[in-house]
């Protein structure tokens, strides 16, 4: 018999056990799902940190045994709520024979009530003596790993729930993500911006260059997008005279998966009229500081090896510049697109027969200057070529103003002048038609709605987008996207 088999053996045998008790505990007319509530009146941290409050007092505790310790007529355990542990003294002699003799019943994973006051033990630790223990779900599964911990990686993103049983550590990365949301929504809140939602399905995937999830809508019989960016919706509402809109909401491109990227993801996207890119540089800059104090009570943070300052000024330089100072490369000196060809062969970049001189510039960018920017940068003046929805900067016909925002070598946030021309906007959309009929498979669709919103006029104005799930990897120091999202995109196992 291979180990394999054992061990499947084994757990199939220690199932057996566990149902044999929860069947005994039915007979009785115990059983512990036919319970309906429980009362608790505390939690492990309240009375660990307020103890002299609590002391002598009689509270309802819950939560996920996790150890045992019998001693004849007496046991401690540990059990497990939202905040962390709580121990508990149970004895026969307090909560009566028959009760105990239910709990001998109970397994390490089941889920328990406590009544009982609160105590110091002799060793001086903070404790609840047991007046009462009711079983309010048995767990027909023994905890990973004797409950010292899941360590496999692929488990833990799978079995999420385990991860937070065996790791409860995890938990808070997952807490201060929700702090960083609600942050966000104070910051632009307080700012007169107005939270919107506009829709997950769309018949045009545009706002940006990606691939889309396709689906099929039955009724309607047509094929419709999820959503890859919130953009072009949003800029709609700012024709109809929103002037300052944003929207939190879940994006799918269908695309590679990385410690970066996952499939579904959350954007925030916000539009404001009348200003511009280095308006948006303001709110970015403030919004990411705003973020990371409320949560961090800090702006100088740890993360991987690079100790991020959030409290200077952001740096700033345009594209060129950083390829300059990085590759050596000066693109102002490149004027045709056969001698940006020519350099990216001699420093070994590739590209397509249909790229233009903006995007072999941008190539560079990515080869050679972006793992570099390690302290908060704003990159701007993006080429044409790659940003077809933004403003051109006045007196080229090369480069737009955009920026995105790059800490740790990575890309945080992407930003515009809005394009408001809209005979520009139609001509650039003609243009990324073009691409996609060379082989561009992420090249933005025309969407002939929008260009009409365009037309009715729309505002001079800055938009911004974020990518929510890097900004909590940033403020929480995780590593890896699948370590701030309670479930991310996993293949099925055969």
């Amino acid at each position: 018999m291979n180990e394999n088999i054992e061990n499947t053996v084994e757990l199939h045998e220690r199932q057996q056990v566990r149902l044999e008790k929860l069947e005994a505990l039915q007979k009785a007319g115990k059983d512990p799902f036919h319970q309906i509530k429980y009362e608790v009146t505390a939690h492990s941290l309240d009375i660990q940190n307020n103890f002299e409050e609590y002391e002598g007092k009689t509270v309802g505790i819950a939560g996920r045994i996790l150890t045992r310790r019998i001693m004849g007529k007496a046991s401690f355990i540990d059990i497990l709520d939202k905040n962390g542990r709580s121990q508990v003294y149970v004895k026969r002699d307090i909560i009566g024979e028959d009760s105990y003799e239910d709990f001998n019943l109970f397994d390490i994973g089941d889920i328990i009530g406590v009544t009982g006051e609160v105590f110091k033990t002799q060793k001086g630790e903070i404790s609840v003596r047991a007046k009462s223990v009711t079983l309010l779900a048995k767990s027909l599964h023994g905890l990973p790993e004797k409950w010292h911990g899941l360590r496999d990686i692929d488990a833990r993103y799978r079995k999420r729930y385990l991860d937070l049983i065996a790791n409860p550590e995890i938990k808070d990365a997952f807490i201060k993500r929700t702090a960083i949301f609600k942050a966000v929504r104070e910051f632009l809140d307080n700012r007169n911006y107005l939270e919107v939602e506009t829709p997950m399905l769309q018949s045009i995937a545009g706002g940006t260059t990606a691939r889309p999830f396709t689906t099929h809508h039955n009724t309607l019989d047509l094929d419709m997008f999820l959503r890859i960016a919130l953009e072009l919706p949003l800029k709609r509402l700012i024709v109809g005279g929103l002037e300052r809109v944003y929207e939190l909401g879940r994006c799918f491109r269908n695309e590679g998966m990385s410690v970066k990227h996952n499939p579904e993801f959350t954007m925030l996207e916000l539009y404001e009229a009348y200003t511009d890119y280095h308006g948006m540089m303001e709110l970015t800059e403030s919004l990411i500081r705003f973020a990371c104090e409320k949560v961090n009570n800090k702006l100088i943070i740890e993360y991987g090896e690079n100790t991020i300052d959030l409290e200077k000024p952001f740096e700033k330089i345009t594209m060129i510049e950083a390829v300059k100072k990085y590759s050596g490369v000066d693109f102002n000196e490149i004027k045709t697109l056969e001698e940006a060809r020519e350099v990216a062969k001699k420093h070994h970049v590739k590209f397509e027969t249909r790229h233009g001189k903006g995007d072999i510039l941008a190539a560079f960018f990515d080869e050679f200057a972006e793992k570099n920017l390690i302290q908060p940068t704003f990159l701007t003046d993006y080429p044409i070529e790659i940003s077809p929805l933004a403003k051109k900067i006045k007196g080229s016909e090369e480069y737009v103003e955009r920026f995105e925002l790059f800490i740790g070598g990575r890309e945080y946030a992407n930003a515009f002048t809005e394009l408001n021309d809209p005979i520009d906007q139609r001509a650039r959309f003609m243009h990324q038609e073009e691409m996609r009929k060379l082989g561009d498979d992420e090249a933005s669709p025309s969407d002939e709605d929008f260009l009409q919103a365009v037309e009715y006029g729309m505002p001079p104005t800055g938009g911004m987008g974020m990518g929510m799930d890097r900004l909590v990897m940033l403020l929480t120091n995780s590593s890896s996207i699948r370590d701030v999202i309670f479930f991310p995109t996993m293949k099925p196992r055969d």
